[in-house]
């Protein structure tokens, strides 16, 4: 078996940050409109032509805009969260806490280290903040969106 690596990784926690679902409908309705728009200006396409393209576009991007995930792997006595691309050992985290959405704004704003990590989705609500302890790491601390932080929270801990 050269070439091959088993590994004993297990997923302790996984989210994908989808969009509301009240946001398809409103972007599948915009999709329709211009596309309306679109057959009464141009006569010569197609009926259903706009109807088709402008509603993938709409689909294409919402599924786009949720493609983010936050998940915590454990991997033998190693821990790491991902939060999108970019990850983290479990081992550098000093302190975590939740902050809840009404302490939102305060963390993003005026209170955010500009050297800061930053995983944000405006739609979703709550967000974990994991202050860092590594000397080779420039980066005070992360702030990840999470729909459930107290379950991101345990399974680092845990």
């Amino acid at each position: 078996m050269s070439g091959s690596r088993v590994t004993s990784q297990s997923v302790r926690y996984r989210e994908r940050l989808w969009v509301p679902w009240w946001w398809w409908p409103l972007g599948l309705g915009v999709a329709t409109l211009i596309a309306k728009e679109v057959n009464m200006g141009v006569r010569t396409l197609p009926p259903w032509l706009p109807y088709a393209v402008l509603g993938a576009v709409a689909a294409g991007v919402l599924l786009w805009l949720g493609r983010t995930e936050v998940r915590v792997i454990a991997d033998g006595s190693a821990v790491e969260v991902w939060a999108g691309q970019a990850h983290l050992p479990a081992s550098v985290v000093r302190r975590s806490a939740e902050i809840p959405r009404t302490a939102k704004s305060a963390a993003l704003g005026r209170q955010l280290d500009p050297a800061a990590y930053v995983l944000h989705r405006p739609w979703v609500g709550p967000l974990v903040l994991l202050v860092l302890d590594d000397p080779d790491d420039p980066t005070p601390y992360w702030l990840i969106s999470a729909r459930h932080p107290e379950r991101v929270l345990s399974a680092l801990r845990s």
